[in-house]
């Protein structure tokens, strides 16, 4: 049955600045779904940190404008707020030169944050942010607290961004996820393949459900679309041209609608991928990962 009440999601890791061409953007892949999930009515808590800096500060009153709650961030002294230098190609594609031994580094587990997982319906977690063994441990006592798993989702966003881009670590996380979404490059390396195939997306998927047993997989693949494995069937979008200024962001919004959807059970599968891959599409189209949602969205929904 459907659900009325907004869900409760967790977001863990990294909130950062993306340095991009066009100027300075929050930004950090769970903090982008945290902003997109807030778009589509979720009661988003960003657990993550940052440094007792300008930076910091900065990061602080955007948050707060746009009304995602703040209470479960870390304030660091001995450690400066993350950032990321962002060269866009010519296709709009991204490319990330990632700070290291920054806040984000050394999320805590408080007692706050221990009491936000209790009563979560679903918990964001990516790959960057276990480059810290720090954060590994803390994520681990995440687990330990959130409801089971039928009660509460585990959705892992593989976020491979070298030199951050350890396969066995991600191979060791996917088998505790609920939903394992992943990029269609990302796919086929988990696979062993050397570089993504266009048209393997379904085999990938299915052999990521057997090594995993992941009972949700989502892979991506730009502009040609993307697909959803569930109960045995593959459902495909096929992407829809749009005038890209980024794609910065974009991958963020698509894991934000699909969640939603999957988790208020309103659309099919089928449906709630389609949603997804509009509004990862018109997220292409803006500048920045967190672009003003218009006040009707019409357009993400065909």
């Amino acid at each position: 049955m459907p659900s009325s009440v907004p869900p409760r999601i967790l977001c863990f890791g990294e909130i950062l600045w993306d340095f991009l061409p066009a100027g300075l953007f929050a930004g950090g892949a769970p903090f982008n779904v945290g902003y997109h999930l807030k778009q589509h009515g979720a009661d988003v808590r960003l657990v993550s940190a940052i440094g007792r800096d300008l930076l910091g500060e900065e990061l602080l009153l955007r948050l707060r404008n746009w009304d995602l709650d703040t209470e479960l961030i870390t304030r660091h002294s001995g450690l400066p707020t993350g950032y990321v230098r962002a060269v866009l190609g010519d296709n709009g594609d991204a490319r990330y030169d990632i700070t290291t031994s920054v806040a984000w580094d050394q999320i805590f587990m408080t007692q706050d944050v221990a009491q936000a997982a209790v009563g979560a319906q679903a918990l964001v977690f990516g790959s960057l942010a276990q480059r810290s063994p720090f954060n590994r441990t803390v994520l681990n006592r995440i687990f330990d607290v959130l409801p089971g798993r039928d009660q509460a989702w585990r959705v892992f966003d593989v976020n491979l961004r070298a030199p951050h881009d350890d396969l066995e670590l991600v191979r060791g996380l996917a088998p505790r996820a609920t939903l394992l979404k992943l990029n269609a490059e990302e796919a086929a390396r988990l696979c062993g393949e050397w570089e993504e195939i266009p048209g393997k997306e379904e085999t990938h998927a299915r052999s990521l459900h057997h090594i995993a047993g992941c009972p949700i997989i989502c892979i991506t693949a730009g502009s040609r679309g993307a697909g959803l494995l569930r109960d045995g069937v593959w459902h495909w979008e096929p992407g829809r041209p749009v005038e890209v200024v980024d794609t910065v962001g974009a991958g963020d919004s698509f894991l934000a609608s699909l969640l939603t959807h999957l988790l208020q059970r309103r659309l099919s599968d089928e449906e709630s991928l389609a949603r997804a891959c509009r509004t990862g599409e018109w997220v292409a189209s803006q500048r920045g990962a967190t672009p003003a949602y218009p006040s009707s969205s019409t357009h993400l929904k065909h």
